[in-house]
């Protein structure tokens, strides 16, 4: 039975229509995305959810015992309340939950036969699993740590930033664990390190979960399903943003020709996934194998944690092959020479050497508030460095940042793009092209034209200020957040016009999947004692190794407790031999073939469903539920068999 169930519904603003007839359910243990573009009705179908608005027509069934909860973007805070009382206040009643228990369990010891306090105290041991409600204090403590909380959580939440307020509330919501959870753009404000702790906190808590982001690995880790809203109408697909691609991509094919340009977009960005993703995914399977063994032989071996730590470090910055390398013909634009740089007490830079020439293309990563802007700001001549020698050429530089100063509230588009009269725009690769042919590539409607640039939302004027800069002769592009705000419709388009740009290119961004597709280099921020590193390696494979390289940091910390007990314990673990029962042995030797199996059975639906006769026969979607059930088994099965090897080799070696 659904938690949530819409029906029919219609929703119009005026003379727009934001819903049309459409229908939407949402089961427990479900993690929807929501994806469109801006002003299609992403946020007030969630609204609709929590009856924040109302519904012109339609049938709206929600259990009302049901706790629904949103991020809200601005959220509220009680005055004189510090951060750590902040989240605590959201999670009054788990903590009441957890004293009853205890005094329940006390009561028991005399009354162990009450058969009323049992049933009790067995309701509230229910209740506190579901809410992770036993370790309620370390979760507190850990989302403080994770969510970069913790240097705060004595002082007024107020005080705080806007990004910083909403991680507050998004941490209690957290681990309040309502029965639904919605969340608009969890991922604003967040960097990288936050994000990958949300994404492990939601899967591990089973969150029932809706959610709109325009992050594409966030969705794609997440979502069990995507609903798209387009025009008024719902349109639901199974799995993540990869089905998603793969099954809109099919759709638009068996459309009207005039969604050519859609197609052709879809194509590019199903081409990339599949070719740079999926490589991606094999490579860092086979490297996690490897690192599964020799974690193995480490664990008898210790010194070979400083080898295996040594080659990841090294496999991180030997990544850049030749070809990647910028050759020394090119037009240098910026020498940086052991600069470094402090502000306040902090430092944010130090002895970091770099050469940017022209056509690189380098995205600046790395956790909140280490000083990635503040690099931004010295590209661009804002600062000046400490120490160390800074060398600009002669070029014009082009920037974006979330202010948007290039813009004037008082103009209308038209006077942007043409500010002496008529209608045609010089692009800055020499083309001409018609206004509105040129802005309609940035989803603007022609009547936007004379719409005053203050009337715009803040996501449509972070279009029109990247429409701008591309109609402007540059030779270096500077963007900070770039995709802040931008629905993944506009951040498709920019992408193809960063990847037709033919300057250099140097952006901050926290967003994995757009730097992964972007950057051909990375100047990674450290976050300790301004060190800066540079890579030529994708960011996830980046991300993956470097927390490779942090459980190995853990395991060698481990290891130096108690060196002798270990010792006994490894002498103990080399003198057993591995007692399977006849089922764990059964499975540890069919377990390979059936796994092969998998594979062919996946690799054989994948075939069908590019195959436009096979997809149409069997139907998309069913095809897309066989690969879901069959990916599912296939990671069961794989994770059991490495446990069993595990297993083996530890007590076999």
């Amino acid at each position: 039975m659904a938690m949530i169930d819409l029906q029919n519904i219609n929703k119009q603003y005026d003379s727009k229509i934001i819903l049309k007839e459409a229908n939407f359910s949402l089961l427990e243990g479900q993690r929807v995305a929501i994806i469109g573009q801006n002003g299609q009705g992403k946020s007030t179908l969630m609204k609709i959810i929590t009856g924040e608005v109302e519904i012109d027509s339609g049938v709206k069934a929600i259990d009302k015992k049901l706790r629904i909860e949103m991020l809200q973007q601005q959220p509220k805070f009680a005055a004189n309340l510090s951060v750590r009382d902040a989240i605590e206040e959201q999670l009054v009643e788990i903590k009441a939950t957890r004293d009853e228990y205890d005094a329940l369990t006390e009561r028991l010891m005399t009354e162990y036969e009450n058969e009323e306090l049992l049933e009790r105290q067995s309701q509230l041991a229910t209740y506190l699993d579901i809410h992770d409600g036993w370790d309620i204090d370390n979760m507190i403590e850990r989302v403080l740590v994770e969510f970069k909380l913790k240097p705060y959580e004595h002082k007024d939440v107020n005080i705080l930033s806007g990004g910083e307020q909403r991680r507050v509330s998004l941490a209690g919501l957290l681990l309040k664990k309502p029965d639904v959870l919605l969340l608009d753009e969890p991922t604003n404000h967040l960097d990288v390190y936050m994000v990958e702790f949300l994404e492990e906190l939601i899967k591990k808590a089973k969150f029932t979960l809706l959610f709109i982001s325009h992050d594409r690995y966030f969705i794609d880790n997440i979502a069990t399903s995507v609903i798209e809203i387009e025009d008024g109408n719902l349109r639901k697909f199974p799995g993540g943003y990869t089905n998603y691609l793969e099954q809109k991509q099919h759709l638009l094919e068996n459309m009207q020709k005039d969604h050519s340009n859609l197609i052709a977009l879809f194509k590019r960005e199903a081409k990339w996934m599949q070719g740079g993703v999926s490589a991606r995914r094999k490579r860092n399977v086979l490297r996690k194998d490897n690192y599964i063994a020799l974690k193995q032989k480490v664990k008898s071996n210790p010194s070979q944690i400083r080898k295996m730590t040594l080659d990841l470090q090294r496999e991180q910055k030997s990544f850049n092959s030749e070809e990647l390398r910028p050759q020394n013909r090119k037009k240098m634009l910026f020498e940086l020479d052991d600069i470094g740089i402090t502000l306040g007490d902090k430092l944010l830079i130090k002895d970091f050497t770099a050469r940017i020439l022209q056509k690189d293309t380098i995205a600046i990563v790395g956790p909140n508030g280490t000083g990635k802007s503040t690099l931004l700001k010295i590209f661009m001549e804002k600062l000046e460095v400490d120490c160390g020698e800074f060398k600009k050429g002669d070029f014009k530089i082009g920037y974006f940042d979330q202010h948007r100063d290039m813009l004037d509230d008082n103009q209308t588009i038209i006077d942007l793009f043409c500010p002496f009269g008529g209608d045609r725009v010089e692009l800055n690769d020499g083309r001409s092209q018609h206004v509105y042919g040129y802005l309609k590539n940035f989803l603007f409607p022609r009547e936007y034209l004379e719409k005053k640039i203050g009337l715009l939302s803040g996501g449509e004027k972070n279009r029109v200020a990247l429409a701008w800069l591309f109609t402007q002769k540059i030779d270096c592009l500077v963007l900070d957040e770039p995709t802040n705000d931008l629905d993944i419709p506009t951040i498709n388009i920019l992408e193809e016009y960063l990847e037709n740009f033919q300057g250099a290119l140097i952006f901050v961004s926290h967003d994995r999947y757009f730097v992964d597709k972007i950057a051909k280099k990375l100047f990674v921020f450290k976050g300790a004692n301004g060190e800066i590193m540079e890579s030529f390696q994708p960011y996830t494979e980046f991300l993956e190794i470097e927390k490779e390289i942090n459980d190995l940091a853990i395991l060698a910390s481990d290891m130096k407790v108690d060196v002798e007990e270990k010792k006994v314990e490894i002498k103990k673990e080399e003198n057993k031999k591995v007692k399977f029962s006849f089922n764990e042995k059964r499975a540890f030797e069919s377990l390979p073939k059936e796994i092969e199996e998998y594979e062919a059975k996946i690799k054989e639906v994948n075939i069908f469903m590019m195959d436009p006769v096979i997809s149409e026969q069997k139907g998309l979607v069913a095809l897309s539920q066989e690969l879901q059930e069959l990916e599912k088994t296939y990671e069961e099965k794989v994770e059991k068999y490495l446990e069993l090897e595990e297993i083996y080799e530890g007590f076999n070696a």
